[in-house]
């Protein structure tokens, strides 16, 4: 368990070691006291300055996050695309934290369009990218370029491209002794940080298989609206849209994933798997699955099942099993977070009430390395659990075996579509995707979809 095996991270002429989990910590790679170089902020300074690009409920929701976990941090700048949002968002924001002088965002520091993010990273030590996950590899790789520390949500891009852009930006942060976290928020739960010791400890042996899921009700949909643009539509429906969020299998089974990657200490090096829409199959539903099942099997040999759905009205969980040698671990479901041994007898359950939530600790933990002069660098892990996700619905989308490398190295695009350069981009731009002549999206199909 936690073996070294080798990874193309950014191409086929270039590859990198895979880190084992036992040497890294579970916030990510802690690189001591090296010096900040061109970082936008120096230690011991008194204010962070914030900005937010995305202000929808997660990006919200993220700002709040960082706000709340520290005193010392300003949100000064926010941006988005819907100028509406953006309006929701700072309503919120400075009415929860009115009595504080965290919210500081005068008018002339509100972006609405697609190039309004420049500006906004340009006025912060720290920013917080939390837009529809097809624009993070622009954003995250402009967030660099300025030489900001970096909150960003998951996952880090929607196909490889994108993967293999974000982890060239990584080298770059790393570079400048940069500090990114990325809301994979398990990594900062206290509960999966505790289960993760106990494994690295040996109770329950070596993994040899493990299931996954994420199984929930369907997403919510937004009423196309008159005046609206066909990409305008697609923007305000993400989830519903593979060049916008990929599939619920990258969008929330994400999390699953990267706490198997991160147990096992390995990725994946085949996968294949099956799924389709059994239920949503209306056009208002775009053209994501509304089930997925895939097999992922290790450099170990340890094989993890995982499944995720969104169909109303059946047997729903999230959580993660892992079956050892010895016995077996559980992160939650019904058996809680728990070890047993192969008789099911319990030897151990976690308990922990007053945990911080993992959502503000990311935040904290990013500060404080800010502060420190240590670096917090989640680049690389969260975007080979991002690639392990984008590959098993790259798997199920076409019912093919398909292994790491090539998976990772792909250019191939289900849909034609340009890389939405905000200089170049209005509500009028022809969306990536064309609904067909009786409204309805075009659907992968097991057996005919190409993905490689």
């Amino acid at each position: 368990m936690g073996k070294e095996i080798k990874s193309p991270f950014f191409n086929k002429l270039s590859r990198r070691e895979f880190v084992k989990a036992s040497s890294i910590t579970a916030g990510g790679l802690l690189l001591g006291s090296l010096p900040l170089g061109t970082s936008a902020y120096a230690a011991g300074s008194d204010m962070l300055k914030i900005a937010l690009i995305g202000c929808g409920s997660r990006g919200t929701g993220a700002a709040a996050n960082a706000l709340s976990s520290t005193e010392g941090v300003q949100l000064v700048a926010m941006a988005d695309i819907l100028e509406e949002q953006l309006a929701d968002s700072y309503r919120i924001l400075s009415t929860r934290y009115a009595d504080t002088d965290k919210v500081n965002v005068p008018e002339e520091h509100k972006f609405v369009g697609f190039d309004g993010f420049k500006d906004a990273i340009s006025l912060a030590d720290v920013v917080l990218l939390t837009t529809p996950t097809f624009f993070r590899p622009l954003h995250f790789d402009e967030a660099v370029h300025q030489g900001k520390h970096v909150f960003m949500e998951k996952p880090v891009a929607v196909d490889p491209a994108g993967v293999r852009r974000v982890l060239e930006a990584g080298k770059k942060a790393k570079e400048q002794n940069l500090n990114v976290v990325v809301g994979l928020q398990r990594r900062y739960d206290m509960r999966y940080r505790e289960l993760h010791r106990r494994l690295q400890d040996g109770q329950i042996g070596e993994i040899i298989s493990g299931q996954v899921y994420w199984n929930q009700g369907p997403f919510f949909i937004r009423e196309r609206q008159p005046g609206w643009s066909e990409l305008e539509h697609q923007i305000r429906n993400h989830f519903h849209f593979i060049w916008q969020a990929g599939d619920q299998v990258l969008d929330q089974m994400i999390h699953n994933i990267d706490v198997a990657n991160w147990y096992l200490g390995e990725h994946p090096v085949t996968a294949q798997g099956m799924g389709g829409r059994e239920v949503r199959t209306g056009k208002e539903y775009g053209q994501i699955f509304d089930h997925n099942f895939i097999e992922y099997t290790y450099p170990s040999g340890a094989v993890i099942s995982a499944q995720c759905r969104q169909i109303p009205g059946v047997f729903n969980i999230v959580t993660e099993r892992f079956n050892g040698s010895k016995g077996f671990l559980s992160t939650g479901g019904p058996e809680g977070p728990t070890i047993h041994d192969r008789r099911k007898n319990e030897l151990f359950r976690y308990e922990g009430e007053d945990d911080p939530s993992p959502y503000d600790h990311e935040h904290v933990e990013l500060f404080d390395a800010i502060r420190s002069g240590n670096t917090i660098d989640n680049t690389e892990y969260a975007s080979i659990s991002t690639m392990t996700a984008i590959m098993g619905f790259m798997a199920t989308y076409s019912g093919q075996f398909l292994e790491w490398d090539e998976a990772l190295n792909s250019d191939k695009r289900m849909y034609p579509h340009h890389d939405l350069l905000p200089e170049d981009v209005t509500w009028d731009t022809p969306a990536p995707v064309q609904p067909k002549e009786d409204g309805y999206y075009p659907v992968p199909v097991p057996g005919v979809t190409e993905v490689l």
